[in-house]
């Protein structure tokens, strides 16, 4: 027996839905016909699908055509605002039925769709419903098809009126218009026909596998018209090999919930065999189920060909591949409008972020976003139709009645120019230097990567990981912080210590990177265009022609149909939004717009746009554009433009040339750029996974750093300088030898193109040090052994040691405790004799705490965070504190106490 996955896509309201009905109902998988129009349609499964009459989310059915081929039917949603579900399914179809709706004939979103078959190459057939209306006009529409979608759409016409589905028919069937229309689709099937008379079933497989024929039926899926003879067709024409023995493989179309709350993961076997208890990405597979409509049985095992429900799987995605199969790639039809979530009084909106975020794992685009500053939660979304729905989804599963702020349109950003992005990554005890060159890519590409970089300089799983991290995540633009798209990033350069590198370090340095590279190159705002076709009368085409001028779009024609003029062309999203309303009105209601999004394009007023929104990259403390250098042992910022300045590395190309001409000025250029009169590291020698550093590098380093005789110091060779770097003296980060250190004249104000070594020290601010408690405990050992018989004791012990060191500092102490598993938790502040004890809410840890508190005071006071937690310690020196590891504050502890005892004990 054979197994195939048919799609049945349509525009709304073309019968797509009753289609399904009338197919399940003639191969006797139901008793009774459903109607959508009654609300009890099979498939319409969801209360607000049959409230609405429409379909909302994709739905599985099995079903048999005839006696050997069995059929697993994915019905999809067929309005706009919801054909991000419909195109999660075409990746795992081996055949389309496309329906049409024979009273309107080819509408706007049926050419979007037709699009995105041809583009994942999807054999089509093709039912066109509603005959029974009147004014249909089967040669017409039959016409349309061939002139619209491709002159391979032929009717397929049987010479039996009578057909018996349960026996498999013979070849030579077809009525003589049939195959004399089959054979003007190419010169193989008309050779033969001339020959013989006849076309071979085989010859048409093969024509309709390629998509060199799209075989036509007319019917009426309510009455049961036509029906019978598209599943005559697919039994006769749609043929795919499955091979069960090859290695196994499987894609994801779709995550979902069962009433349960049980996790589901649905997917396409492609090849092979998928078992109970098998492990799929460290994680094993518990059941297996087979679903149609809301019933399913489960199985121990499927094989190649059948789709499919998993539990068991906590990390799988829409578009994920397993084994053998690739992932998915980027989506075609993506959202355009971006709303604020409100939510209810007295909610925590961290903890309902959490929550709703739930519902982008089952549809990706929604891209659901926390923008922790303004407390807000965004989301975007196809339509305002589809805001119902999340309304009434996220009131059922969280019990949380929202409701949704203005929306406003998703821009895109882009560049113009070829640039080299640089970042570099290295407080203390880290490190990590990325150079990636990123070039304009075409329209709709999305951001492609790719690495150029020899392992000799960078090894290659160094090199996998910054892809990753390339990959991992949306980069924001630099205009209005939207999402960057068509770029092409390649690697081209970069350094590991064999010592310091850890993961996270390139993950730092990869992001900055990207966003150096954005803020010296030539940025471009992108917004969403449509794709129109307007029909109005032939007296009303200037004023057509008018408006699409004044709506800054772009037209062709008009062509004469008829009485009708027909425009197409594109036009912004933002101007043509509510234009149907109008034509409307200036054509008596005769006029029709069809409108399909096109894609993204360079806006008509970006200037307006980007003074709107006011989004300023340098105060984006989430997304940094500068890079963190080492110094005395304590890490600085340097701002994105000096970056090229303090770089290890040679830059990885050769950019804009300018007026250099001959070779020696482009030398000299190129060194300067190459960061000759920075701090160097040879990048030429060894395997790129560690500093070569000689002895005389050594020596230019001290004397630029501390004069001429430094090496008294008697750094005399590598490893005297690594202990020395990475040796961090809390006393001397406060008080540096110079009187103040970089980041200091950063952070003041310094208006120097370099950085300067002798300024006046600033007016001495109030001191704040940010404890994070459990951190803490666990990394001092006597704490972590008492925190192990018993935690409370711990936590009093270090808060009276907390308390000598602050009557002995005399600065404002915080001692944070995590509080955030506690269920209702309100969190807790309270003084516990000279310093500050916080226990933090639910949902909140120690870490979001201190972030936020280092926002509120780092500003108006010196503020230090104590904690061995090295992401920690990075966001928290980004938004303007110090940061004092859990070893060097017990350092701290000890010689205070020493000091203590020599002073006052002895």
């Amino acid at each position: 027996m054979k197994h195939i996955t048919i799609g049945i896509l349509a525009h709304v309201d073309a019968g797509k839905t009753t289609l399904s009905e009338a197919l399940l109902y003639s191969c006797g998988s139901i008793r009774k016909l459903g109607r959508v129009d009654h609300k009890d349609a099979f498939l319409d499964t969801f209360s607000l699908e049959r409230l609405r009459g429409i379909t909302i989310f994709s739905k599985q059915a099995e079903l048999m055509f005839g006696e050997n081929l069995a059929v697993t039917l994915l019905d999809t949603p067929g309005h706009v605002d919801f054909s991000a579900e419909m195109e999660r399914t075409l990746g795992v179809l081996d055949y389309a039925i496309l329906v049409i709706n024979g009273a309107d004939g080819i509408q706007g979103h049926t050419r979007t769709l037709w699009r995105l078959l041809k583009q994942y190459e999807i054999p089509t057939f093709l039912f066109v419903n509603k005959m029974d209306q009147d004014g249909t006009d089967h040669d017409k529409l039959l016409e349309e098809l061939r002139k619209v979608l491709d002159d391979g759409c032929v009717e397929l016409v049987f010479k039996e009126s009578a057909i018996n589905l349960s026996q498999s028919q013979e070849e030579g069937q077809l009525s003589f218009d049939s195959l004399d229309a089959l054979a003007m689709c190419n010169e193989v099937m008309m050779e033969e026909f001339i020959q013989t008379g006849d076309i071979s079933r085989n010859r048409i497989v093969d024509a309709i596998a390629n998509r060199c024929v799209f075989p036509c039926f007319f019917g009426s899926a309510l009455k049961l018209q036509g029906v019978s003879e598209l599943i005559r067709g697919v039994i006769h024409y749609a043929d795919v090999d499955y091979v069960t023995s090859a290695p196994f493989g499987a894609r994801v179309y779709k995550i979902s919930r069962d009433a349960g709350g049980n996790r589901l993961t649905h997917m396409k076997i492609m090849s092979g065999t998928l078992k109970v208890k098998t492990l799929l990405n460290d994680e094993k597979i518990d059941q297996i189920r087979i679903y149609s409509g809301t019933n399913y049985s489960m199985t121990g095992e499927v094989s190649a060909g059948q789709v499919c429900a998993v539990t068991g799987l906590s990390t799988s995605y829409c578009g994920q591949g397993y084994g053998i199969c690739t992932d998915i790639t980027q989506p075609v039809l993506e959202p355009v409008l971006n709303y604020q979530i409100i939510l209810p009084e007295d909610v925590d909106v961290y903890k309902a972020w959490k929550d709703i975020r739930q519902l982008e794992e089952e549809n990706p685009l929604l891209r659901i976003s926390y923008h922790e500053a303004s407390g807000e939660i965004h989301i975007q979304v196809m339509g305002e139709v589809e805001l119902d729905v999340l309304k009434a989804v996220v009131l059922e599963r969280f019990h949380l009645d929202v409701s949704f702020g203005m929306g406003s349109l998703v821009y895109k950003e882009t560049i113009d120019e070829v640039v080299e992005g640089i970042g570099h990554f290295e407080p203390l005890r880290h490190y990590a230097e990325v150079h990636l060159l990123m070039e304009p890519g075409k329209r709709g590409t999305g951001i492609q990567l790719e690495t150029n970089c020899s392992e000799d300089i960078l090894e290659r799983n160094w090199q996998r990981l910054i892809l990753t991290h390339l990959a991992e995540r949306i980069h924001p633009g630099v205009l209005t912080g939207s999402e960057l798209t068509d770029v092409k990033i390649t690697l081209v350069t970069g350094r590991a210590h064999t010592k310091h590198t850890e993961g996270g370090d390139f993950r730092q340095a990869t992001y900055r990177a990207v966003r150096q590279g954005l803020m010296k190159a030539k940025s471009v705002l992108l917004e969403p265009v449509y794709e129109y076709r307007l029909e109005v009368p032939a007296s009303c085409a200037g004023r057509a022609i008018a408006d699409i001028q004044k709506m800054c779009g772009n037209f062709d024609g008009p062509d004469m149909e008829g009485d009708m003029a027909v425009l197409y062309g594109t036009a912004p999203v933002a101007t043509m939004s509510g234009y149907q309303t109008e034509v409307n009105e200036y054509t008596h209601g005769m006029g029709k717009l069809f409108c399909s999004l096109k894609g993204y394009m360079p806006c008509h007023n970006a200037d307006e746009v980007i003074a709107h929104i006011g989004y300023d990259p340098d105060a984006d403390t989430d997304n940094p554009t500068g890079s963190v250098f080492c110094s005395h042992g304590a890490g600085f910022i340097v701002p994105w433009y000096q970056v090229e300045e303090y770089m290890h590395m040679q830059s990885g190309i050769v950019l804009n040339t300018g007026d250099y001409t001959d070779e020696e000025s482009i030398n000299e250029r190129n060194d300067i750029h190459s960061g000759v009169n920075s701090v160097r590291r040879n990048s030429q020698s060894g395997s790129g996974s560690h500093m070569s550093i000689g002895e005389d590098e050594i020596r230019e380093i001290f004397e630029r750093t501390y004069g001429a005789g430094s090496m008294d110091r008697k750094f005399y060779n590598k490893n005297d300088y690594d202990d020395y770097y990475n040796d961090y003296d809390y006393e001397n980060n406060h008080n540096a030898k110079e009187g103040i250190s970089v980041r200091d004249n950063y952070s003041s104000g310094v208006s120097d193109s370099k950085y300067q070594k002798h300024a006046k020290a600033p007016k001495k601010k109030e001191q704040y040090l940010l404890v994070d408690g459990y951190n803490i405990i666990f990394a001092w050992e006597e704490l972590k052994s008492l925190s192990e018989v018993n935690l409370e004791a711990a936590r009093g012990k270090l808060m009276d040691i907390m308390c000598n060191y602050q009557g002995y500092k005399q600065m404002n102490l915080i001692l944070v405790f995590d509080a955030y598993k506690v269920q209702g938790n309100v969190g807790e502040m309270f003084d516990y004799h000279n310093i500050h004890v916080v226990y933090t809410k639910e949902a909140e840890t120690a870490d979001q705490y201190i972030e936020k508190l280092v926002r509120t005071i780092a500003k108006d006071y010196e503020v230090t965070v104590a904690t061995s937690d090295g992401l920690e310690q990075l966001i928290v020196m980004g938004g303007g504190a110090r940061r004092m590891s859990a070893r060097n504050l017990k350092e701290e502890v000890e010689r205070m106490e020493q000091e203590i005892r020599d002073k006052f004990l002895c």
